[in-house]
This record gives structure tokens, sequence and C-alpha cells, in this order.
């Protein structure tokens, strides 16, 4: 006898960068376009770049931990993207290097690009992942030839991110930022 499975709706989100409204939009869109039993139990994958860019990361971040509650029967998978990770290095969320060595041992490799990219040298910096010190960096080149717009904060376009959260751009503050993220966020940032 074979056994009968329905097939589940499967979603995947990426690069909302920052963009509450643009996030909210799709989401509706989803809610209209896909039959109401299967969006209640579609799986939704968000493979990553929730943060910079756009002017409202916390927002995002808010809208997606609320997810799981509001939709108790659909399936969330949250992948971090580039920014992502570099978003937990200044934060210090990354897990110590498998092999023992400290962070600044990767700094080597990308040596050549501190001072153009203007890597963050504020508190902590010592112990952080060579990519949280460029997310956090102000960048001295301000224009991205390559794209065709100005950098915001940093190679990474940071500094929305930054301002969502209260703060400025590459500021020491990252402390602050950290109480915040752990106090409303720790759920979506757990290690």
């Amino acid at each position: 006898m074979s056994e009968s499975h329905e097939a589940r709706v499967v979603c995947c989100i990426g690069d909302i960068h920052g963009f509450i409204d643009k996030l909210q939009n799709l989401w509706s869109n989803l809610e209209n376009t896909v039959e109401p039993s299967q969006f209640k139990t579609a799986t939704i994958i968000f493979l990553g770049d929730y943060c910079d860019r756009g002017p409202h990361t916390r927002q995002v971040i808010d809208f997606l931990i609320a997810l799981p509650t509001r939709y108790p029967n659909q399936k969330h998978v949250f992948l971090a993207g580039n920014h992502d990770f570099a978003f937990a290095a200044f934060l210090h969320l990354l897990p110590p290097p498998y092999d023992g060595s400290e962070f600044s041992e990767g700094w080597k490799e990308f040596k050549h690009c501190e001072e153009r990219e203007g890597w963050f040298n504020g508190d902590g910096y010592e112990k952080m992942h060579v990519q949280g010190r460029r997310w956090s960096g102000s960048i001295k080149t301000k224009f991205n030839v390559s794209k065709g717009r100005v950098y915001q904060g940093s190679v990474n376009d940071a500094g929305p991110t930054f301002q969502s959260y209260g703060v400025s751009h590459g500021s020491a503050g990252f402390h602050w930022i950290l109480q915040s993220q752990e106090r409303i966020h720790s759920p979506y940032l757990a290690p």
C-alpha cells in the first residue's frame, strides 16, 4: 500500500534588506494568492540578508520573530546571509574559530582592504571577526561604482541598520545594540 502525502506549499524569500514595506506587501500577496488552508501550513524559507540598505531592519526582524506566533502551523526556516553574518560578527555572536585561533588571524588575508574600507576600530574590535569590522566601519570611497549608488556607511551599507536601532553608524555603541537585541530579539539571535 502506498501512503498519500499532500504536497506542502514552500515559499522562499530572500534579500529583504531592511525594507519592511516590501516584506509586508510580499506577505500580503502570498496570503491572497496561496489557497488559505495551504498558506496556513506552508513552509516559509527566508534566505537571509534581513538587514542593511533599507531603513527598517529592526521592524523586519520584529516581523520575522512574530511569525511563529501569528502562524503556528507554518514551518519557518531562517537562514543567515552575508549581511546577517556580518551583523552577528559585530555583535560578537559568532562562536570562536574551530582551530582555537583568534579572529584577528583572519584579518591578515584582507588587510589590504582595511584602510579603503575603513574597518571598525572601536570598543571590542580586537576580538571581532573581520566581517564585523568591515560591516561597522566607515568606507572611505563614498560611491559604489559597480552598483551605481552611494554607500550607506560601510561596504555592507549597514548605516540604516544602526539607525533603525537608534545609534549612529560605526559608533562604539554596539553594547547598546547588543543589549537591545538580547532584550527584544533573543529568540532570533540565539546561537
